[in-house]
C-alpha cells in the first residue's frame, strides 16, 4: 500500500459556489498534495457576489465530526475558517486543547468580499479568548486585523504592527497580515513573530476582485506546514501558490473571480497559437 499523504483537518463553512469556505480548503489542500479532512461548521446561501444567509451547524455535530476523524486518522495541521457561532468556537477550542502539538492556522473570516458581516462581536470575543491563544499562525487581511485587535472605544486606524503585537500578546505564535486592502502600489504581506517582523513579501497587484483568496492562502500555508516545512517557508509557499491561483482566476458568474487551485493542470498553449 502507498503511504498516506499528510492530512489537514479544516473547520469551515460550506460555500455552494466552490469559491471559498470548506470547498476552497479541500481544493487547495488536494492540489498541494495533502489529503483534506473537513468539518462543516455552517451552511451558507451565497453566490459569487455575496452572502445572503448563514446557518451554523449545531455545536455537538461539529464536535462529533471532528472527534470521529481524530480518533481514526493522524492529522498534521488544523486549519480554521468561518466557524458560525460562539458555541462552535467553544467546542473547537476544546478540541484544539486536546491536541496541543498539532499546528493551528486560523483564517479569521469576518465578512464576505461584498462586506456582508459573517462574525458578530460575540464570536470575535470568543476567538480572542479561546482560539488565538492556541493558534500557531493567524492570517487576517488588514481590515480583519484591525477589527479583531481593536479594544472597545478605539478608532479603527490602528497600525498593523500594533495589531500583530496584540495578537502575539493574546498567545498567538505568529501573525501574517495581508495588504490587499491597503492603499499601496504593491501588495505587502508581513509576517510577525514575538520579536517583530520576520519577513515581508511584496506582490504585484492583480486586476479584479477575488472570492476565496484568504481561504486559499491559509489552506496553502497549512499544506506546506503539513509537509514539515518551517513557518517562514510555509508562508512563502502559501503566497506563491495563492498568487498563481489568482493569476489563473476565472469568472463563472456575475460577481467575483474564483481562484483556480488547479492552475498547474491547465494545458500549456502550443507554439504559435494565439
Amino acid at each position: 500500500m502507498s503511504p498516506s499523504p499528510p492530512m489537514v483537518l479544516t473547520f469551515a463553512a460550506s460555500d455552494p459556489t466552490g469559491g471559498a469556505g470548506v470547498q476552497a480548503d479541500i481544493l487547495t489542500l488536494a492540489s498541494m498534495g495533502c489529503h483534506p479532512l473537513s468539518v462543516v461548521t455552517a451552511i451558507t446561501i451565497q453566490d459569487t457576489a455575496g452572502v445572503d444567509g448563514i446557518s451554523a451547524v449545531d455545536a455537538d455535530w461539529v464536535a462529533d465530526q471532528a472527534r470521529m476523524l481524530l480518533e481514526d486518522m493522524p492529522v498534521e495541521v488544523f486549519k480554521l475558517g468561518l466557524l458560525g457561532s460562539v458555541e462552535n468556537v467553544t467546542v473547537i477550542a476544546e478540541i484544539l486543547s486536546d491536541y496541543p502539538d498539532i499546528p493551528v492556522v486560523l483564517d479569521p473570516v469576518l465578512a464576505s468580499g461584498r462586506g456582508d458581516d459573517l462574525s458578530g462581536e460575540d464570536i470575535l470575543a470568543a476567538m480572542r479568548d479561546m482560539l488565538i491563544p492556541q493558534t500557531t499562525l493567524i492570517t487576517p487581511n488588514s481590515i480583519e486585523a484591525r477589527r479583531l485587535a481593536l479594544n472597545e472605544g478605539e478608532e479603527d486606524h490602528l497600525p498593523l504592527a500594533e495589531c500583530a503585537s496584540r495578537f502575539i500578546q493574546m498567545g498567538c505564535e505568529a501573525v501574517l497580515i495581508t495588504g490587499t486592502h491597503e492603499n499601496t502600489p504593491r501588495v505587502y504581506n508581513v509576517l510577525y513573530g514575538a520579536d517583530g517582523v520576520i519577513q515581508t513579501d511584496a506582490w504585484d497587484r492583480l486586476p479584479g476582485s477575488y472570492h476565496g483568496s484568504g481561504c486559499t492562502l491559509a489552506s496553502a500555508i497549512a499544506a506546506s506546514l503539513a509537509f514539515g516545512n518551517e513557518l517562514p517557508r510555509a508562508v512563502k509557499d502559501g503566497q506563491d501558490f495563492t498568487y498563481e491561483t489568482l493569476k489563473a482566476a476565472f469568472r463563472p458568474g456575475m460577481g467575483q473571480y474564483l481562484p483556480d487551485r488547479f492552475f498547474w493542470a491547465q494545458e500549456a498553449p502550443t507554439q504559435g497559437s494565439a
